[in-house]
Parts: C-alpha cells; sequence; structure tokens
C-alpha cells in the first residue's frame, strides 16, 4: 500500500500540495519558536553592568528567610535593607555605594549616586570635572532632557544649573561634568552630600581578594563575584519579565501553530476522502481491504509529514534570530539573547509535524476503510451524509465540554476568566466543536446568505445557492480556514478587549477623588510635593504606597502579598473601599484590612513580617469584597522608604477650581496632575496596547494558515467542479457569468465560515462576559472592530482569488466538445 500511496501522491499532488504547505509551516514555526524557547533559556544571563569593573561586591542578604518546621523558606524584600556601619568600618578605602532616586526635572528616570561609585562601572568623564561641594553633580549622557540632548552637546551642559529632583524634593545643581553612559541613566553626587541624601550603604565595591573579604563578612552580607555580580543590576528584574514574556508568547504561538495545523490537515484529508470515494470503491473492488485503504492513507500522510517536516525543521530556525529581533523591538524579550545552536527544536517540529499529519489523518482514513464497493459505486455522484454519528458525538462532546467549563469558571472561579490560559483553551474547544459541526448549518446559512441574491434578475442568484447548499461537507471543509481565522481573531481580540476593560474598572471604580497626581515613572512622588499639595487650600489629599508584607501559609511557604499604605484619616474621601465586613475606620499601625484570600476574618490577629523583614502581629479590622484593587490595606508606618505612588486629591465642597494650581505644585517635579476622566482613559488604552501585543504574532500565523488551506481546499474542489462549468456554459452562460458565479460561490462559502466563526466567538465571549460582569460589575468596553474586520477582508479576498484562478486556467470555462 506504500507504493500505492507514492503513485497517488504523483498523480494528485496539487491535493496534498497544501497539507505539505501546512506542514511545512507548522514544523518551521515550532522549530523556530521552540528555537526561541531554548534561546531564552540557554542564554546566559546578561554580564554585569553596574558594577562590571570592581572585582568584588558586597551587598546586603535581600531574602527575608523565616525558619519553618520543614526547613526555612523565604522570599525577596521589598524594602532595601542596606550594610550596617560596622561592616562598612570593616572595609577601609572601598567604594560605598548608594543608590537612590535622583532625575533632572522634566528629564528620563535616573537614579543618584555617589560620584566614587562611577569607576565601579568605568564611567569615565568626558567634560568637565568630578563633583566636590554640596551644590555640584556630574551626569551621565542620557540624563539631561529630551530637548537638551538635541542641542549643543554634552560639553555646553558644564557650567549649567539644573533643577534635580531627589525623595527629599527638588534642588538646584551646577553641572560640572559628564560622563560616559552607563547601565542606567545616573546623576552623580560628591560623596558627602549623596551619604546625606541616601544614609543607606546599599554596596561595598571592593578591588581585594574575594577569599579575604568572605572571611570579613562572616556570613552578615553576600559577597558576589564574576557572574553573580550582575545580581546586583538594575535591570535584573525588567529582563526576567522579558525572558518569561518571551518564553509566554512563543509556547503560545507555537501552540496555535499546531491547533491550526491539526485543523487544516484533518480537514483537507476529510475533503479528500470525499472526493476519491469512486477510487477507494474501486480499491476495494478488486481486493483491498478495509485496513489496507486505512493503511494507505496513513502512508500518503506518512510521506507528505516526512517531506514537509524535515523541510520545516530546516528552515524553520532560520527565522530564530529574526524573531528575537522583533520580540526585542516590541520590549517582549531581552535584546541580548543569542539564538541557541541545540537541534533539539528541530527534532520536535519534525517529529511534531509527523505527528499532527498522523492525528489529522486518523479520521479521514476511518471513514475511507469504511467505503463498501457496491455502495461506493452507486453513489460516487451523490454526497454521502455529511454528518456520521461519530462527527455528532464529539462536535457535541466538545461543545459541551466548552459550555461546561466556561459555566464552572462564571460561577466558581470568575477571577481566573481574565487568565489567557484559561480563555483560549475555551475558545479552541468552541472553534474545534463549531467545525465538527459546520455541515449542520451550512444550508440554513447559506439559505439565508444568499436570499437577496435570488431576488435578483436571473439565475445567478439560484445557481449560487444550489451549487453552495447541494455540497454540506465541501462547503464545510472549504468555510474551516475561515471559521478558524476569525474565530480566533476575533474572540482573542475582543476578549482581550474586555479582560482589559474589567480589570480598569476594577483598578478604577473605587477611586472617588476629582484629581489624580501620578509620577512619571517608578520612582514616586517626592516628599516636597506631597507637601505642596497638602498646602492647597480647600483640597483633601490622601497618598498610596505600593509595599508588600509576609506571611506564613500552613506554617510552610512564606509568602510575599501586595499591600497599599494609606492614611486612614483620609482614605475615605478618596477610595471606596469594598468590603464584605468590618470597615476600615479602625484602620491604625496595628491594624490591617485584608483580602478575602487572605481567609481571614474580623478580629483575628495575625503573625507576619514587613517589608524590611521585621516581625509584627496585626488585627483584621476589615475584609475586602472581590472587586477590590487592592490585597491589603495598612498605614504608612509600614512604607518605609517608600514613596507614594499615587495622591488623591478632592476639592472640598464650595472650594474654586484647583486645576491650575495642581499644574503649578507638579511642575518641575516629575509628575503630572490628571483628572479622573482622563485617568481612566488613560488606564484603559494602557491595557489594552500592552496585551494586544502579544497578538500581533498569533493574528500573523492564523493568516498564514488561512492562505493555504483557503487556496488548497479550492484547488481541489477546481477539478471536480470543472464539468459543472461546462455544463453552465451549455446553458447558455457567458464567460464572465461562469467567472462570477464562481466568484460568488467562493464569498458566500467565505461568508458561511465567517457566520461559523462569529457563532464561535459569541459563545466565548458570552462565557467570558457572564465571569467578568460576576467579577467586576458592568462595563463597557470597546470592540477591535478594525483588526476584525481587516482580517475577515483578507478572507474574502483570498477566496476570490482562489476560486478564479483555478476558473481562468481549466477548460471548464470553455463550451466542452460533445
Amino acid at each position: 500500500m506504500l507504493r500505492i500511496a507514492w503513485s497517488t501522491l504523483r498523480t494528485r499532488w496539487i491535493s496534498f500540495a497544501g497539507t505539505f504547505t501546512a506542514l511545512a509551516l507548522g514544523a518551521a514555526l515550532i522549530a523556530a519558536l521552540g528555537q526561541v524557547l531554548a534561546s531564552s533559556v540557554t542564554s546566559p544571563p546578561r554580564g554585569p553592568q553596574r558594577y562590571a569593573a570592581a572585582p568584588v561586591v558586597v551587598v546586603p542578604d535581600e531574602r527575608l528567610t523565616v525558619d519553618t518546621w520543614r526547613g526555612g523558606s523565604s522570599a525577596p524584600l521589598a524594602e532595601p535593607r542596606g550594610l550596617g556601619d560596622d561592616l562598612v568600618a570593616r572595609f577601609p578605602g572601598a567604594v560605598v555605594d548608594r543608590i537612590f532616586p535622583a532625575r533632572l526635572s522634566d528629564g528620563p528616570a535616573a537614579v543618584g549616586r555617589p560620584w566614587s561609585a562611577a569607576r565601579t562601572a568605568s564611567q569615565t568623564l568626558v567634560a568637565g570635572h568630578a563633583p566636590s561641594g554640596d551644590g555640584e553633580i556630574a551626569i551621565s549622557s542620557g540624563t539631561q532632557p529630551e530637548g537638551r540632548r538635541a542641542s549643543a552637546g554634552a560639553r555646553a551642559l558644564v557650567g549649567t544649573r539644573v533643577p534635580v529632583v531627589t525623595a527629599t524634593g527638588i534642588e538646584t545643581y551646577r553641572v560640572v561634568g559628564v560622563t560616559t553612559a552607563g547601565p542606567q541613566p545616573t546623576v552623580f553626587f560628591a560623596d558627602a552630600r549623596a551619604a546625606r541624601l541616601s544614609p543607606r550603604v546599599d554596596a561595598l565595591a571592593l578591588w581585594r581578594p574575594a577569599a579575604d573579604v568572605t572571611k570579613a563578612v562572616a556570613g552578615v552580607a553576600r559577597v558576589l563575584t564574576g557572574q553573580d555580580r550582575a545580581l546586583a543590576d538594575p535591570s535584573r528584574e525588567a529582563d526576567e519579565r522579558a525572558r518569561n514574556n518571551a518564553d509566554t508568547i512563543a509556547g503560545i504561538a507555537a501552540g496555535f501553530a499546531a491547533f491550526i495545523a491539526i485543523f487544516v490537515v484533518s480537514s483537507t484529508f476529510a475533503f479528500a476522502v470525499g472526493q476519491r470515494r469512486r477510487e477507494f470503491a474501486l480499491l476495494r473492488t478488486i481486493g483491498a481491504t478495509a485496513g489496507q485503504v486505512r493503511r494507505m492513507m496513513y502512508g500518503e500522510a506518512a510521506l507528505v509529514a516526512v517531506a514537509a517536516s524535515a523541510v520545516g525543521a530546516v528552515l524553520g530556525p532560520l527565522a530564530t534570530r529574526p524573531i528575537l529581533d522583533r520580540l526585542a523591538a516590541l520590549g517582549m524579550a531581552p535584546e541580548w539573547l543569542t539564538p541557541s545552536r541545540s537541534s533539539v527544536p528541530a527534532w520536535v517540529a519534525f517529529g511534531t509535524g509527523v505527528l499532527v499529519a498522523v492525528t489529522g489523518v486518523a479520521v479521514a482514513a476511518r471513514r475511507a476503510g469504511r467505503v463498501r464497493p457496491a455502495e461506493a459505486l452507486r453513489e460516487a455522484a451523490v454526497e454521502p451524509r455529511a454528518m456520521t454519528w461519530g462527527r455528532w458525538i464529539a462536535g457535541l462532546g466538545l461543545l459541551g465540554t466548552a459550555v461546561v467549563s466556561m459555566a464552572v469558571n462564571a460561577v466558581g472561579d470568575p477571577g481566573s476568566a481574565t487568565n489567557n490560559k484559561t480563555f483560549m483553551p475555551i475558545v479552541m474547544l468552541l472553534i474545534a466543536a463549531l467545525g465538527l459541526l459546520a455541515p449542520v448549518f451550512v444550508r440554513p446559512v447559506t439559505r439565508l446568505l444568499v436570499a437577496p441574491l435570488e431576488r435578483l434578475r436571473g439565475a445567478g442568484g439560484v445557481v449560487v445557492a444550489g451549487g453552495t447548499a447541494a455540497s454540506a461537507r465541501r462547503t464545510a471543509a472549504t468555510a474551516a480556514p475561515v471559521l478558524v481565522t476569525v474565530a480566533l481573531a476575533a474572540s482573542l481580540l475582543g476578549g482581550a478587549a474586555m479582560t482589559d476593560a474589567a480589570k480598569s474598572v476594577l483598578q478604577t471604580r473605587p477611586v472617588r477623588a476629582d484629581y489624580l497626581v501620578l509620577p512619571d515613572g517608578d520612582a514616586g512622588l517626592d516628599r516636597q510635593l506631597v507637601q505642596r499639595l497638602r498646602a492647597i487650600p480647600g483640597v483633601d489629599v490622601a497618598t498610596e504606597t505600593a509595599t508588600s508584607v509576609y506571611t506564613l501559609e500552613g506554617d510552610t511557604q512564606l509568602i510575599r502579598r501586595p499591600a497599599q499604605a494609606v492614611e486612614p484619616g483620609t482614605l475615605s474621601t478618596a477610595l471606596s473601599v469594598p468590603l464584605v465586613a468590618g470597615s476600615t475606620a479602625g484602620l491604625r499601625d496595628d491594624t490591617i484590612v485584608v483580602s478575602r484570600t487572605w481567609e481571614l476574618s474580623v478580629g483575628q490577629r495575625v503573625r507576619m513580617w514587613r517589608a524590611d523583614g521585621s516581625p509584627v502581629t496585626l488585627t483584621v479590622t476589615g475584609v475586602l469584597g472581590d472587586d477590590s484593587p487592592a490585597d491589603a490595606y495598612v498605614t504608612p508606618a509600614h512604607a518605609f522608604s517608600a514613596l507614594p505612588s499615587v495622591a488623591y486629591v478632592t476639592p472640598r465642597p464650595g472650594s474654586p477650581a484647583i486645576r491650575a494650581a495642581l499644574e503649578d505644585a507638579v511642575r518641575g517635579h516629575n509628575a503630572r496632575a490628571v483628572s479622573r476622566a482622563e485617568w481612566v482613559r488613560e488606564s484603559g488604552d494602557r491595557q489594552a496596547s500592552a496585551s494586544r501585543l502579544g497578538l500581533l504574532a498569533v493574528l500573523g500565523i492564523m493568516l498564514c494558515y488561512t492562505v493555504i488551506a483557503l487556496v488548497n481546499t479550492l484547488l481541489m474542489a477546481a477539478s471536480d467542479r470543472a464539468a459543472e462549468r461546462g455544463g453552465l456554459r451549455l446553458l447558455g452562460a457567458t464567460r464572465a457569468q461562469v467567472l462570477r458565479y464562481v466568484v460568488a460561490e467562493a464569498l458566500a462559502v467565505v461568508a458561511v465560515g465567517v457566520v461559523l466563526g462569529f457563532a464561535a466567538t459569541a459563545l466565548g465571549l458570552l462565557g467570558l462576559e457572564a465571569a467578568l460582569l460576576r467579577l467586576a460589575g458592568w462595563f463597557a468596553f470597546d470592540v477591535p472592530w478594525l483588526p476584525v474586520v481587516s482580517v475577515i477582508a483578507i478572507c474574502f479576498l483570498l477566496g476570490a482569488a482562489a476560486a478564479i484562478t483555478p476558473a481562468l486556467r481549466t477548460r471548464g470555462v470553455a463550451i466542452p466538445r460533445l
């Protein structure tokens, strides 16, 4: 049967061209994305930056470790501890490094450091001299505002006076030097001035033998050498987030590639079985058994899969570098990742391609083996029953599973609806279910879509409707790639829009304040700015500072929990805090308000650790509802050195307009004042732009498969329709009329796929909305019509082009000879 399979491939190569291309593309994508994952895993961390020139660095242990009955449990501290004075005294001559918020007014995000620390990253002066007095600074290249960077250059800055914003507020300094760029924009102060601005010692840089330093430290701090010095770099957490983003995007895209490849291959082979029933009948008539027919189908699939997967596995890794560059440009991968040279992803892609082909042909092979000689010969001109019992069971089973999953999420765990890992599998189940049940809906949907055409003059509408509805299986197979593309595009984009809107509502709805003052960057609002805001007459100002607390889960696992530090007296004027028990009125330095995830009740005392690792026992005074934007509320006494991340400003009754006063107060402080409406709009836009970046790669994959599958199916059907087109010419149809009929029928088939795709989308989004309504209540969201309509338009253009091309090149458009 393998020899017959090879002969079949040679004579019916056009029927397998699309399958070959789909498998090759799938294998190439899996190989490339697997190589991206391998690159993320195997690429060594970025080399040390901040302390690249210092061979030994001493830093405080920034982890909280708690002893439990199962051993120690640890978590990273939110508040830096700093090195003790006694430890610093052990290393005379060491570079004492202090890192604190400091940036030029209206300049880019930067940090402040003592001048002596410039040598740890080999930042040398390019102009001027080192700062020595309290009023002098040196800045690294790229620290100045954009307008000044575009001016005369670094040397022109020397001698100018610039305002610098630190945690204490704005002060004016004279720029006396400019250094080369370092690991991050930096403002260098004289060592004594830096010590007053930030008394905490964050690191010691030494040029001594590591063994001697380790002995002198005696375990009270960490000694970093070699690559470990990168643990103190400013980009370490950002690099880890970028690695995780790259892994997530590559994993999702590879999963979709495998899913769509199985869908395309199974649809193509199912359509081929319907075309080849006479061929299978003849094989059965000359003595071929059902098993031999099935083995022939598997042989065809294996031959195509081995060749296609080999091509994809070889070509796929070549795309690794462009994919990494694109992800880095989008901010979703570190720029320094190097492509892996491992051959494992290519072998995995090859094996996956073969497995996809065998999986996709399994159902079609069973159908081919069930063809009976006499029955098939008798019914060769009539399409067999499209919906078998197996197809009904599989389709309804997948549909039921998706509906039950949505109901369970909506009722039992609505919070999981915001996780794509929960929503995407449901979408895939719905698409697979609608694809299996598509023949049931083909005829009614077709009649509905072409009803307007039937009212036009001529027989075109009737012919289009009859040709589309006459073969439900063929129409369903042709519409399948459109169904997948439209459903995935609309579901992912629509689901992202709904989820972003719900998250934005959860974040913004509790805010009562009319205005918000927000920092430009992550440094927070300086203390002088907060005092200026409080000095504005006729307003109430409440600040919120992000911090953390730590609890021992089950007496075995230390858990870091986010908390918001707020002033109890002004909290109610700024926020509408949803509570299910207790109140915020009792919030004091010895109490805490927690969410229900803590599984605590009002009045319970809970042992915990604060952001700096100090133990404390607090009493629960309130329990938050599920729609709370915060996990816990504490007082500012627990925030330590952290600066407020937002200030809520509420005018008192009768107060005059305060927008101008707010603008004046924030001027120069690297902060901005916005109204609540502006903030809500910005929050929604920020959520949307962040979540939709990763969908671009997925949409590109889907469109590639749509091109392959749609063109392949229409080309396979072209030879069967040649006689039909010739019959139309015999009945008097002109060449132009036949071409219009071919295009209209293709567009009708694409429209069927669009309708079925929207049906799957509607079911998925209704389930998502039910969960989000329970989580966030009523909310409005913007439907991403433009990209969805663009995808649909591309499908229609592809359908028309793929249908008319074979019609122009075959004899079916000419009057056949009798």
